[in-house]
């Protein structure tokens, strides 16, 4: 299933029924997963590792180079799950020697012309719409929905479930099962139609709406509202995943409903 006009490296890794069409550049220290098929005009780079049945669309540069200066050449990945598609365009670099890989998780969309840089770890059915664009180190939680042209400043973290709205500026961590939009990114409420169509429940969906309200709606500063949400809420893996995710918070976590900048 590979046309004549396309070039593949004699050492990259091919498994069966990989579709690869003309013009298409497979580089040395490539892997590629049964079933994925690789576009017109795509280039696969040394580093690269596909996995099963992906569709990678014509024009986009996976495992690329990273754009960081301090890069010296270090033998180092970008690992697409399965399931996974990429759509025109898309650049994905692979990781320097900070984590050594860059991570796509498996059923996820990425979007046409969007960028996701060296050392970046997303996680499992997200969605990038167009123009989204990662810098290096930022780590995307499960679900996540990113909107178009979305900008995220670098180790920024995105918590699992959350979504943000079109055209943001994300320059610190967006907690997880939340919308975030406006500007300054601001807290926007729960992803409640995302969490009902995963399967929340409606105690768990006003679980999360309670939570949230004591740290961004009600002004508490953060500690306050991390001690209220540990004292006034029983353990729950839900509660937990929200507490570690903003203790954990190295560049501090967005602003609340109407506090501005």
């Amino acid at each position: 299933m590979i046309q004549p006009l396309a070039y593949i490296h004699p050492q990259a890794k091919i498994a069966d029924n990989v579709v690869i069409e003309p013009f298409a550049v497979i580089h040395k220290d490539v892997e590629i997963g049964e079933g994925t098929w690789i576009g017109s005009n795509v280039v696969i780079m040394d580093g690269a590792r596909i996995g099963k049945n992906c569709r990678v669309f014509p024009g986009s540069v996976i495992s690329g180079v990273p754009q960081d200066l301090k890069f010296a050449g270090e033998v180092t990945t970008a690992e697409i799950g399965d399931n996974t598609t990429i759509r025109e365009c898309v650049t994905i670099n692979r990781g320097t020697k900070d984590k050594w890989k860059t991570v796509i998780g498996s059923n996820c969309l990425i979007q046409a012309y969007s960028h996701i840089a060296h050392d970046c770890e997303v996680g499992d059915h997200c969605i990038f719409s167009n123009s989204t664009t990662l810098a290096g180190h930022i780590t995307i939680g499960d679900y996540v929905v990113l909107a178009g042209l979305v900008a995220i400043h670098q180790f920024v973290k995105v918590g699992s479930h959350a979504f943000v709205t079109g055209g943001s500026l994300v320059r610190k961590d967006v907690p997880p099962y939340v919308k975030a939009a406006r500007e300054p990114l601001s807290y926007a409420g729960i992803n409640s139609v995302g969490l009902r169509r995963r399967g929340f429940s409606s105690e768990q969906i006003n679980e999360i709406q309670e939570i949230y309200r004591v740290l961004f709606v009600k002004h508490n500063n953060v500690s306050k509202a991390l001690d209220m949400i540990e004292a006034e809420f029983a353990p729950t893996e839900i509660r937990d995943e929200i507490l570690e995710f903003i203790r954990n918070s190295n560049r501090g976590v967005m602003k609340g409903f109407g506090s501005g900048s």
